[in-house]
């Protein structure tokens, strides 16, 4: 199975302050902007950008309260996020192998022909 790869999304979960909120709003359930920037070492403006770029690609849904939004992750999207990671994390793994057996047998020639001489 070839899951197709989403920049966006990598490009949203490559910043590690999303990843961090992220990971306070599965351990919390949900947070919001003010809630987040609480426990983190940014503004409640930059947690809100922050939580609009997870929004844009799908991975946290806001829910209206009074004047507050909730957001909540989206764990189907996050579990495939996670299914595209190891997808190209195992496509990696097969290509250095491949790498290495070329390596390998690129220095066995070489002591080969160092042998011969």
């Amino acid at each position: 199975m070839s899951t197709a790869v989403d920049d966006d999304l990598w490009s949203a979960i490559g910043d590690p302050t999303r990843r961090r909120m992220l990971d306070l709003l599965l351990s919390e359930g949900s947070g919001t902007a003010t809630s987040l920037s609480e426990r983190l070492p940014v503004t409640r403006q930059a947690v809100a950008k922050h939580l609009a770029v997870l929004d844009r690609v799908g991975l946290v849904h806001a829910a209206t309260a009074g004047r507050e939004k909730h957001f909540r992750v989206d764990e189907t999207r996050l579990a495939r996020a996670a299914a595209q990671l190891e997808e190209v994390g195992s496509s990696w793994d097969s290509r250095l192998q491949r790498i290495k057996r070329l390596a390998e047998s690129i220095e066995k020639q070489r002591r080969e022909s160092q042998n011969e001489q």
